[in-house]
């Protein structure tokens, strides 16, 4: 004996959802960028000022230092503590006459 449907099989409604937007356009300035930036100034920049300028965390700008800079982009970068105690962070080619 066949077994019998419990319910009326009706053919589903396939509803789509609307077409997205296309997404906003982004800054051609990347975090990255900024930070190479400030690493090239004169001065350099410290940890506060990266922090300040990506909204990042001091050991994840610690890590980029290390981990993009450094070893991904292989630019040699060099950290000094100056008079006032504040370690700054600048590009090897850039370092500041004395």
């Amino acid at each position: 004996m066949a077994k019998k449907l419990t319910k009326p099989t009706k053919p589903r409604i396939v509803r789509r959802s609307p077409a997205k937007k296309a997404p906003a356009p982004q800054s051609k300035t990347t975090k990255q960028d900024q930070v190479l930036a400030l690493l090239r100034r004169q001065n350099g920049a410290s940890i506060n000022e990266i922090v300040a300028a990506t909204d990042w965390q001091p050991h994840s700008a610690r890590g980029f230092l290390s981990g993009a800079v450094k070893k991904r982009l292989g630019i040699d970068v060099i950290s000094e503590t100056g008079a006032d105690g504040v370690r700054r962070y600048h590009i090897a080619a850039l370092r500041p006459s004395r």
